[in-house]
């Protein structure tokens, strides 16, 4: 059915632990399903189908009663992650939950353009670099920021390696008008039910040094470089 969501995992509140909004209480809505496959993704859980069987599948009055119960129905921002939430039938959610004062925030890496990306208080575009595996489609991204037009719309691209830090120059240079946050990527993802999983924070803190560095050397002062806060506060838990 048109309007039933395929909901991975609804969790917090928490902070946004990357990005625009890090450090803010928000509650996360996270979707199943994605149109990607990135080589070092961190939450198949929510993409692979191999863990279809686990997403519930609700309509939105559902999604919105649960983040009515986490938040103690004290209004803050919802984050719409995944998967690739823009596959997923989200208008009605974000309309609900903003006449009660709710804000959304929504991270989709710019493949699926959505007419209800107007009603977001921020989009969060996050095009995966040649480390991924995958390739963006210009056209597609360019699709999801007219979509978004009034709307806050940032870049947020991972950075492994110098292939990929020319990658994200590369998208700021198409999109001068959009804010850019740079975080360094993380090599380490757990298994999909693997709730304890550590991570490699030294090899992170290593990455995001030479992340500020080449930021610095290159004179990009433009940029914003940040680290996964969840991750060096909790690791690759899910839920948190």
């Amino acid at each position: 059915m048109s309007d039933v969501i395929r909901v991975s995992e609804i969790f917090g509140p928490t902070i946004q632990g990357e990005g625009a909004l890090i450090g803010v209480p928000t509650v996360f809505v996270r979707t199943g399903g994605c149109d990607y496959r990135c080589v070092w993704c961190d939450s198949l859980h929510a993409v692979d189908s191999e863990y279809r069987h686990t997403w519930a599948p609700m309509r939105a009055g559902a999604v919105m009663d649960e983040v009515r119960r986490l938040s103690g129905g004290v209004p803050l921002t919802v984050t719409l992650s995944g998967g690739n939430p823009a596959i997923q039938p989200l208008g009605d959610l974000i309309a609900l939950g903003r006449a009660e004062g709710y804000g959304f925030a929504m991270e989709t890496q710019g493949s699926v353009a959505r007419d209800w990306f107007s009603q977001l208080d921020m989009l969060v575009l996050s095009p995966k670099p040649p480390s991924s595996g995958m390739q963006t489609d210009w056209t597609l991204l360019q699709d999801c920021i007219d979509a978004a037009a009034g709307v806050r719309t940032v870049l947020k691209i991972v950075v492994f390696d110098e292939a990929d830090f020319a990658y994200a120059r590369d998208v700021a240079a198409r999109h001068p008008g959009l804010p850019v946050y740079l975080q360094p990527g993380n090599h380490t993802p757990p298994p999909p039910e693997d709730d304890t999983a550590t991570v490699d924070q030294d090899g992170i803190d290593a990455r995001m040094r030479w992340l500020v560095d080449r930021v610095i050397a290159g004179r990009w002062h433009g940029a914003t470089v940040l680290p996964q806060l969840h991750v060096m506060l909790w690791g690759n838990k899910r839920g948190v």
